[in-house]
Parts: C-alpha cells; sequence; structure tokens
C-alpha cells in the first residue's frame, strides 16, 4: 500500500470555499461530495462547481475521491459520466448492495471505484463486492448501518462491531483499502481518539471525518508510532541476522520473530516513508 489513508475528509461539492481550503489541510484522501452534503437544489450545480475546482489542481499528494449520488436517483448518471472526466483519483458509489450495483457504475466509468458499505446487504454481500476488479477501496458508513439495524448509539460501538469486521475481512482477502466510519461529535477530542483508536486496532486503514478538526488526531492514531518504527527496524535486522547463520526465527525484547513478522515490519516502514513523503510534499 504505497498511498496512506489515514485522513479522508469529506468536502461539500458545492462550496468552492471549502474545496480551496482543502488544498492546504494535511489529509491524505479528500471525499469530494455530491450526495448527503449537497441539497437537491444544489446538485447540478455543485457538480460543474467541483469539476472546476478539480480542473484547476492544487491538491498535491491528496487522493481525489469523488463520492456521487446513487444511480437509482435523478442525478446518478449524470455524476457519474461528469466523474469520468474529472480530475480525480476514483468514484465512491454510496449505498452498495452487491456486485451488481458496482458492475452499474463501472459501465459508466473506468476510473477505480469506491464502494460505501453502509446497507445490511452490503456488509452481506461485502466479499463480492470487494472481489469486484474495479473495487478498490470501502468507505464504512456506520450512520445509516446503524439506522438500517436499528442500533443504539454506544461509545464501544459493540452493536457495529460484526457488521465493521465483515467488511474488514472483505477488504483484506481482496487487497481493498478500508476506511473507518465518521465520529459524529467533532467537538469531542478525547471521544475520537478512542474511536480513532479501536477502528485502527481492529486493522482499519483510515477514519472519514467531517471536519477539519478531526485531521490531526486521526493522522496520529494510523501512523505508526516511533517505537513501532523503531521495533520494526530492529526485527529486520535480527532476523537477517538469524538468517545468515541458517536460521529461521530470531528473538527481539525476547519475543520469537518470524517471517510473518518481518511482511508487517516492512510493511510499517513502508506506510510510515509513504507518510514522511507526502508530508513533503
Amino acid at each position: 500500500m504505497s498511498h496512506p489513508y489515514r485522513s479522508a475528509l469529506y468536502i461539500p461539492g458545492s462550496k468552492p470555499r471549502a474545496l480551496d481550503k482543502a488544498r492546504g489541510l494535511p489529509v491524505d484522501v479528500i471525499l469530494f461530495d455530491l450526495e448527503d452534503a449537497v441539497s437537491p437544489d444544489e446538485k447540478v450545480t455543485a457538480r460543474a462547481t467541483l469539476a472546476a475546482e478539480l480542473g484547476t489542481g492544487g491538491y498535491g499528494h491528496r487522493l481525489r475521491v469523488v463520492r456521487i449520488n446513487g444511480l437509482d436517483t435523478q442525478w446518478g448518471r449524470d455524476d457519474a459520466k461528469a466523474a469520468h472526466t474529472m480530475e480525480c483519483d476514483a468514484v465512491l458509489l454510496p449505498k452498495v448492495n452487491s456486485a451488481a450495483d458496482v458492475d452499474a457504475l463501472a459501465a459508466l466509468t473506468d476510473k477505480p471505484i469506491w464502494a460505501m458499505m453502509e446497507t445490511p446487504l452490503g456488509v452481506l454481500n461485502a466479499a463480492q463486492i470487494a472481489a469486484h476488479p474495479q473495487i478498490e477501496g470501502f468507505v464504512l458508513g456506520t450512520n445509516d448501518l446503524a439506522k438500517d439495524l436499528g442500533t443504539r448509539h454506544r461509545a464501544d460501538r459493540e452493536p457495529l462491531l460484526s457488521a465493521l469486521q465483515m467488511c474488514l475481512l472483505a477488504a483484506r482477502a481482496h487487497g481493498v483499502v478500508a476506511v473507518d466510519g465518521v465520529y459524529n461529535a467533532f467537538k469531542d477530542e478525547e471521544g475520537f481518539k478512542v474511536e480513532c483508536e479501536q477502528g485502527r486496532d481492529m486493522g482499519f486503514d483510515g477514519k472519514t471525518l467531517i471536519h477539519p478538526a478531526q485531521v490531526a488526531i486521526a493522522n496520529a492514531a494510523f501512523a505508526p508510532t516511533e517505537a513501532e518504527i523503531d521495533l520494526a527496524q530492529r526485527q529486520i535486522a535480527a532476523f537477517a541476522e538469524a538468517e545468515a547463520a541458517g536460521q529461521g526465527v530470531a528473538v527481539v525484547d525476547g519475543k520469537i520473530v518470524e517471517n510473518l513478522h518481518i511482511v508487517t515490519a516492512r510493511a510499517t516502514l513502508a506506510k510510515a516513508k509513504a507518510i514522511a513523503e507526502g508530508e513533503g510534499q
């Protein structure tokens, strides 16, 4: 995974000022939104506004993902056709229920497709969706999913954990990026930090954000720590030394280090390098 996905910030496609401000934010991914963040009477003009802003450029290393309206709406197909010609890296399809939904969008664009995983049927079909050749990312839509499931809000998100894990399993099985859902109370920094750490510990690549104030916490939570980088470097060095001596395992800090640990260690260093390179741009 050459690009980091620690922070994925939603930006309304209808607001030129917000679109311009996003050029200077230290986010890894910008989710340019033509769906929920845009009112019905602004959707057509938002499409043109977003196309013009993306054409101007200036977003640097940030991955540019355009969330269109559903293809079952009056705006979806025109959104998809417009996004196909926009200067963006991927198209995000809301409320994906099956691979057939992805096929419908793939008929309109050859750009990489990201899927909003936010319905019970979509979660149940996560594996087939992740296996689609054009799918490159999952975005968890936890608000819609909680609504459809009828769950109550809990700080530990226990009612949603099975769904989160099913999507994550599917993503990992097929090499797809997986970004955790939003945290609504954007002024609650401590609660947001805890939820970021939970998502990171589960294995998500990053967190979707609703406010720029959340960026720094997400970036820190989903980045390798100095201790993790140091351990990775020492594991790689110790394992190389063990191999040179004809041994299949090494010992670091009193723990066995095998080849599988080296795979993780190299991934940690690669992620740290990608983050450093992105922040240097």
